[in-house]
């Protein structure tokens, strides 16, 4: 699913993204509603990044990536906790690319994300190289998601790996 976002960019440094758990669901300017072997996830773009959450029977396990200001955690490389009811585990890899390279990949994320049955691309006007991407998928009793935000002024992409069991 390819959704133009009616906003203007506005994550402005790859830096600024914090990570925030158990947050309320956010306005999202795109939505992707997933059931998933009976779990329903809501992959969600903001003007500021993405939020999924995980609806079960367990209970709701909420993952923020955003530049919301204020009080934020910064992005940890790795990170394991239990919320509300499920086995939580997230990794970040941010990195910066030549400006080929850069292109490229986020041609071939591009790609691969609309191909992908679960997947949800956030394309801001007048920024084509600017986008936010989530992939999700179930793997026996584990949920997993994958995310892209792609920041062209510095040249960085930040990815994000997400499981709950």
């Amino acid at each position: 699913m390819h959704a133009e976002l009616r906003t203007t960019y506005s994550d402005t440094r790859a830096d600024a993204l914090g990570w925030y758990l158990g947050l309320g669901p956010l306005p999202p300017l795109a939505l992707r509603s997933l059931d998933l072997g009976g779990v329903r996830l809501e992959l969600r773009l903001l003007g500021a990044s993405h939020q999924v959450l995980v609806h079960s029977p367990h209970g709701v396990c909420s993952e923020t990536v955003a530049c919301l200001g204020g009080q934020r955690t910064p992005l940890p490389a790795r990170a394991a906790q239990r919320v509300d009811g499920w086995d939580y585990e997230f990794t970040s890899l941010a990195e910066t690319l030549a400006d080929d390279d850069f292109e490229a990949r986020v041609r071939t994320l591009l790609a691969e994300v609309e191909a992908h049955p679960a997947g949800i691309i956030g394309a801001y006007p007048g920024a084509p190289y600017a986008v936010t991407a989530i992939v999700a998928e179930r793997v026996g009793s584990a949920l997993g998601w994958s995310t892209w935000h792609t920041y062209p002024q510095e040249r960085r992409i930040v990815s994000t790996r997400s499981r709950a069991t």
